[in-house]
């Protein structure tokens, strides 16, 4: 019985497979998976990391994996506020830009 494809060789493994591989693998199978940091607590910092970075189009995946793994929407928002002040302004709207994008506010 075939297994389902994961979400990277699902959205690039026939471009990329050893990376796909490599994500499932290394990433997702090794390092996602040590205990000495949890989930949560790696998808915050990945978050951190992407807005330091100015990655927007990761955090497409990666913040509704923190809020999976249990990282709060007002945790997220202050992450951003507070990484304004570190990693700059610019990055901090974009990052904004992308959450709100993924999480609407519903208008009353």
């Amino acid at each position: 019985m075939p297994t389902k494809p994961t979400a990277a060789r699902e959205s690039f493994g026939t471009v990329a497979p050893k990376l796909a591989e490599l994500s499932d693998e290394v990433l997702f199978g090794d390092v996602w998976e040590r205990p000495e940091l949890s989930k949560r607590d790696r998808s915050l910092i990945t978050c951190a990391a992407l807005i330091a970075l100015g990655k927007t189009e990761q955090m497409n995946f990666h913040f509704p994996r923190a809020i999976e793994n249990g990282v709060t929407h007002e945790e997220l928002i202050e992450t951003i506020t507070h990484l304004a002040f570190y990693a700059g302004w610019p990055s901090a709207m974009s990052a904004l830009s992308k959450f709100r994008e993924l999480f609407p506010v519903p208008t009353k």
